[in-house]
């Protein structure tokens, strides 16, 4: 086992021993090491005032993410370099073109979000990535400011890679790259100190043993959770164990027709698979978090954490996935709808983890539907979610699949609009006559985000919806242009 963190920071290797394991990357580097860049805002991943770009080696090449430095654990950084706003600069204090594009556009005023905003656009800019203006809403909606707009911002993003990579840039990504690779290892990381331990092992095996002899300890994968139970609530949090380094766990599969994603697969990197899969899913999936949550946050967290507002578990339950658990050498597997018990419970037994996710294959693409109803479009928590999975065959309803987040203390199957339906002509008249069994499915609460009656309005036009979909191009249904699997209002 090894008993110190080690990173690259800013192409320098640290070391670090004695500290909190759950000191966020934010106050060690502004505590620390003086690096005052990076800046507070929210300290709960909302903002983007402290983002950072984490590499890791991926494929033999480094991987840049922009991260929320305020909920990154420093035992999270662990074979990774951390690249800050202060190490943009070229020879002479010359800028890197990301700094340049947004001081050509006029995208900073006060400053403060600014280092956030060049560190979003660094991430893109060195992993090549060309984008879009979709594309670029997508990187940006995690960074937020209170007195340019956006508009300048986006600009810089959508030309930032129109400048020329500085020649000085190559020797140091080189250095970057040749430093990670003398950081891998497969040894449990190991801590202590002050009556807290965190542990990371790099194997499923060290992994099962660890959490059998400290079953009550918390696992942490992205700690976009976790981290606000230190930023926000002041937990002290005794034993923690850190999922990312697993191998097992990071592990996107096909075979047989099955997908099968390792519990600390992120959003980000299971997006791609989503999308060529289930469209719908993906889209579902694109608002959630902002860039840099999706970098961190995992699927398999999302079911772990158990929420009945979570944005997965329905889309899931409604593509009959299955989860499997791990308790020391022992597996089981069973449908993700009998994993949620009651609200904060779930079917899993001390000592015993998420493992991975199986989703099945065989549903067509274009018969998932998923419907998310919040206040705003980006990084905002469901008020009801519906997620639709129905096959008609000779114009009758063969099998149905209808799930609901925000509607129950889980995420719930509308169990008895689904026996109204099967069986019955795919009609208006027949949506109508299931249309009285959410009663029976549902006694949803009154709260901030939602009424009761409206949630239950909301589920019973959204299968008006879905039928209507089944019959009509998008267009007539759906706002225009990519994310319309959000709705804004309620049918």
């Amino acid at each position: 086992m090894r008993d110190a963190v080690s990173f690259l920071l800013n192409g320098e290797k640290r070391s670090l021993r004695g500290l909190s394991p759950t000191t966020t990357l934010l106050d060690y580097l502004r505590e620390s090491e003086g690096l005052c860049g990076t800046k507070e805002g929210c300290a709960e991943g909302d903002c983007g005032a402290c983002t950072v770009a984490v590499g890791e080696l991926r494929d033999g090449r480094v991987r840049h993410l922009p991260l929320n430095a305020c909920i990154q654990f420093l035992p999270m950084l662990e074979g990774k370099s951390v690249v800050t706003v202060e190490k943009l600069a070229g020879p002479g204090r010359s800028l890197h073109p990301c700094q340049e594009a947004l001081v050509e556009t006029h995208g900073s005023q006060c400053g403060f979000c600014t280092p956030g905003f060049v560190m979003s656009l660094y991430s893109a800019y060195r992993n090549e990535t060309r984008l879009d203006r979709q594309g670029v809403n997508d990187l940006l909606a995690g960074n937020l400011c209170r007195c340019t707009r956006n508009g300048p911002n986006i600009t810089a993003a959508e030309t930032n890679h129109d400048y020329q990579t500085p020649a000085w840039e190559a020797a140091e990504l080189a250095a970057e790259k040749a430093g990670l690779q003398t950081l891998q290892h497969d040894e449990t990381l190991a801590l202590e100190t002050a009556g807290q331990r965190c542990f990371a092992p790099a194997s499923i095996e060290n992994l099962a043993t660890i959490y059998q002899r400290y079953p009550d300890a918390v696992l942490v994968s992205g700690a976009t959770d976790v981290g606000l139970w230190v930023t926000k609530q002041h937990r002290h949090l005794e034993t923690l164990i850190h999922l990312g380094r697993v191998r097992e766990l990071n592990r996107v599969i096909e075979t047989d027709g099955v997908l099968t994603l390792g519990a600390a697969v992120t959003y980000s990197d299971a997006f791609g698979v989503l999308d060529h899969h289930f469209p719908e899913f993906a889209e579902l999936l694109r608002p959630h978090g902002d860039t840099q949550v999706r970098s961190a946050a995992t699927l398999g967290g999302n079911l772990a954490n158990g929420s009945p507002i979570g944005d997965s578990p329905p889309a899931l339950i409604a593509l009959g996935a299955f989860v499997v658990l791990r308790a020391g050498p022992h597996q089981r597997r069973l449908p993700l709808e009998d994993f949620f018990i009651d609200y904060g419970r779930q079917d899993r037994k001390a000592g015993e983890f998420v493992e991975a996710l199986e989703i099945p294959l065989s549903t067509p693409p274009e018969r998932l539907r998923c419907y998310k109803l919040s206040k705003r479009f980006d990084q905002d928590i469901t008020a009801v979610l519906g997620c639709f999975n129905i096959a008609v065959d000779d114009g009758q309803v063969a099998a149905a699949r209808i799930v609901f987040g925000g509607m129950a203390a889980t995420p719930k199957r509308a169990a008895a609009v689904e026996a109204a339906l099967v069986g019955q002509a795919w009609s208006e008249a027949s949506i109508e006559a299931a249309l009285p069994r959410f009663d029976a499915d549902f006694a949803p609460i009154s709260d901030m985000r939602a009424s009761a009656d409206y949630r239950l309005r909301v589920a019973k036009n959204l299968l008006r919806k879905y039928f209507h979909e089944s019959h009509a191009p998008l267009a007539e249904t759906r706002l225009v242009g990519r994310g319309a699997t959000i709705s804004a209002v309620a049918s």
